[in-house]
């Protein structure tokens, strides 16, 4: 059997080097570094070589052709920062490479039990002497700043002098792809050194961003079990500390501490740097191993899925949920990247995905982080007021398409800044939040104030006709078709924003008289502006086509060409690399799931046979281009009854980036296809709903698996499904009371309680 906690691959192949640098990367939510050879790859070889920190950025320009107003003028942009990486062996005078000499063992793997990434080999030197090497590289989920590598190094058939130089390197750059609009294009070269010191043991380097003036420092020092000599070198750009480890020691132990500090989290980021890191080298390697197990040990005992019956995709779930736990910010200044902290592909930019793919996930199995992920969204919503302002809104909340500290930074606006659908589904995941935890209180600090400007937005853009409200001139998720009138998924989840906005009115001038004042008075809300809220959802304007007995995806969708798919060639997808963007908005044919997302998230706004109808017709016309559209439709595919469609589109999400199925991983892997493929199980599989007052299950397991089994958190209870052949069990672990719909029958729940029902 394939043990399930351990992704390998020892392929030395250089297009698998490359995506395997994303795949065994190491990240906290805070640091992440690619999964890189110390000793690096042959000059030949291609690399992104790469270590980031989540919202560390630089202020980049966008240049444009034609510039109009309200487009912005500069992006932030993810930053490679300093490369701690570098270790390298020498035996008289032969560097060891995986590359040279003769490797008679070699294993590489990522062990998400533990938590850390390792490679073994047995090497000989091209003069003959014989090592057996265990590199240990991990990124700790308790001291957020420190990477951390460990070198156990065994000499075979020798006994002489063993050169270990550790180094740190300032002269770094980001990886451009002129040819990919995924992957930045330029601003390669963004740190300058401020300072390079190596003194009693200690290496650090200070750089510095051209125009944001972000500064980050690297602090490095060692631990070791032999006697050695040591020197230090030092060049314009980088420091080595070399140890020249002499006879008599067979077994070789040799630690490298590395410490990131930078100047979003830390005032003085060197002395940060120099306090944090002797603290750190202190604790032995195998404590801060320890350290790391226990730290996953709790989160896989909450969040751990089983799957009886394909040990592939149930690998592949455990990998992508481990991938979310490393990507995940710890902290209010971050959120979760579209490609987590593995590579550089959108250039370290948030996306809606996080509210919309990623955060359920947390919501459910670890409602801390998704806290502070939703505080995230609360910090930046001044730069929301003041995008929403220079759109020409007069009040509001225009929260940006891409962002990291809050200004938009998307130079596309027909695909980025037209996408208003953000409002609504930033309001949607702060509702999911407090319908899952019965979190009153953080609507109180931050929630009200957030679905009230994101509501006021829809009336800035909407107006009335005949009676209806409208919405005008935006973009659905559907990113192959664009500025259009009423897009469903956009008027649906406004509507969902506005009756929310009405609810959390009445409930805070219901429930805290002193609190609702504070923030009436802060933001200058009304009884008549809600009253202005209540009119438009209920009267909002949901297309919807007679003749084919769908929700329409907007006004005009289809009025259109159907794309001619029997003749466009495969090596022609994804369709926005190989087609002008006007040649696709003129056809139906969609990049992801728009309408058919809409009727998961918010489906008691259409009946179950629109639903089906629905989805019947946009899944024969959608090329799931985006990573993020197999999920939906597999959550779907359950709902309508198409059992062997949702299993087929499940599977096109678990191993996605193990497989590399989209030819893009080396750039990063894919966080929002991750929490996707957990959505598909809960979401999918077992039919989770949560609903105002209760929480609902359909289960259905697919005929390929034995059993699946779960568990969630739901105001403050915990509950574990198992899913098998013949019953479905659920049981209950808490004190609150909760109403749980099982299919169709409805069940108190008090205390601990197991339920049972055959299938």
């Amino acid at each position: 059997m394939e043990n399930e906690w351990i992704i390998s691959d020892n392929s030395l192949e250089e297009k698998d080097l490359l995506k395997n640098e994303s795949l065994f990367n190491v990240s906290n939510g805070y640091l992440g570094v690619r999964g890189n050879f110390e000793e690096k790859y042959p000059g030949n070889y291609k690399t992104i070589r790469g270590t980031y920190i989540n919202a560390f950025y630089e202020d980049a320009p966008i240049q444009y052709g034609e510039k109009a107003y309200a487009f912005p003028e500069t992006m932030q942009k993810t930053v490679n920062v300093t490369d701690s990486q570098d270790i390298d062996i020498i035996i008289n005078g032969q560097k060891f490479s995986a590359f040279q000499g003769t490797i008679k063992d070699f294993n590489r793997y990522v062990d998400i039990k533990k938590g850390c990434y390792i490679r073994e080999l047995h090497w000989v030197s091209p003069l003959g002497e014989e090592l057996k090497i265990k590199i240990t590289r991990m990124a700790s989920l308790k001291y957020l700043e420190l990477f951390v590598i460990n070198y156990e190094i065994e000499k075979v058939n020798f006994d002489e002098d063993i050169i270990i130089q550790s180094s740190i390197n300032g002269d770094v750059a980001n990886f451009t792809d002129e040819n990919d609009p995924r992957v930045g294009t330029d601003h390669a070269k963004i740190l300058s050194i401020k300072s390079i010191t190596a003194e009693k043991g200690v290496m650090q380097i200070v750089s510095e961003t051209a125009n944001s003036k972000n500064i980050v420092a690297v602090t490095t020092r060692h631990q070791y079990d032999t006697e050695n000599e040591i020197t230090v070198e030092k060049t314009e750009k980088s420091v080595h500390t070399i140890f020249k480890i002499g006879t008599g020691s067979k077994i070789i132990n040799f630690t490298k501490y590395n410490v990131y500090t930078d100047s979003r989290r830390h005032k003085n980021v060197e002395n940060s740097g120099f306090e944090i890191s002797e603290r750190l080298s202190f604790i032995s390697f195998e404590s801060l191993l320890e350290t790391q197990a226990e730290y996953l040990n709790k989160f896989w005992g909450l969040a751990d899925i089983d799957i009886e019956g394909d040990e592939k995709l149930h690998q592949g779930l455990k990998y992508n949920l481990y991938q979310l736990l490393q990507a995940v910010g710890k902290d209010e200044k971050s959120n979760i990247t579209a490609k987590g902290l593995s590579g550089e592909g959108y250039e370290g930019h948030y996306f809606w995905d996080t509210e919309i793919y990623i955060l359920p996930f947390f919501t459910l199995c670890y409602p801390q982080l998704a806290k502070s992920l939703l505080r995230y969204r609360y910090n930046i919503l001044d730069a929301a007021r003041e995008r929403a302002l220079e759109m020409g809104h007069k009040k509001g909340a225009a929260y940006p398409w891409r962002t990291i500290i809050g200004k938009e930074c998307s130079s596309y606006f027909p695909a980025g800044t037209a996408q208003y659908h953000i409002n609504g589904d930033i309001a949607y995941s702060y509702v999911q939040y407090y319908l899952a935890t019965g979190d009153f209180d953080f609507v109180k600090e931050f929630g009200a104030e957030v679905i009230f400007e994101t509501a006021r937005i829809w009336l800035e853009i909407g107006h009335f006709h005949k009676g209806l409200f409208k919405i005008d001139a935006v973009t659905g998720p559907d990113e192959y078709t664009a500025i259009v009138n009423n897009n469903y998924y956009t008027n649906v989840m406004a509507k969902y924003n506005l009756k929310w906005a009405v609810k959390f009115y009445n409930e805070l001038k219901f429930k805290d008289e002193k609190i609702f004042k504070s923030l009436s008075d802060k933001i200058g809300i009304t009884e008549e502006e809600v009253e202005n809220f209540e009119n438009a959802y209920k009267n909002m304007y949901l297309p919807y086509n007679e003749e084919l007995e769908i929700n329409a995806q907007d006004d005009t969708f289809l009025s259109k060409a159907v794309w001619d798919f029997e003749n466009t060639p495969k090596e022609n997808y994804p369709l926005l690399l190989n087609y002008h963007p006007l040649t696709i908005y003129r056809y139906q044919v969609l990049k992801q799931a728009d309408t058919v997302l809409a009727h998961f998230l918010v489906e008691d706004e259409a009946d179950v046979s629109t639903i089906k109808n629905s989805y019947d017709y946009y899944e024969k016309i959608t090329t799931h281009d985006s990573s993020l559209s197999c999920a939906a439709y597999s959550i779907m595919a359950s709902k309508v009854g198409y059992p062997n469609l949702a299993y087929k589109y499940f599977i096109e999400t678990a191993r996605l980036d193990l497989d590399d199925t989209h030819g893009n991983t080396k750039d990063g892997i894919h966080t929002a296809n991750m929490g996707g493929t957990w959505m598909a199980i809960v979401y999918g599989f077992a039919g989770l709903r949560i609903k105002e007052d209760y929480i609902s299950l359909s289960p259905k397991l697919p005929k390929a698996w034995n059993e699946l089994s779960f568990g969630f958190s739901y105001k403050g209870n915990y509950i574990k499904v198992y899913m098998k052949n013949d019953k479905t069990e659920i049981v209950s672990e808490g004190n609150s009371l909760i109403i749980l719909k099982l299919n169709k029958t409805l069940y108190e729940i008090t205390g601990d309680k197991k339920i049972e029902i055959l299938n």
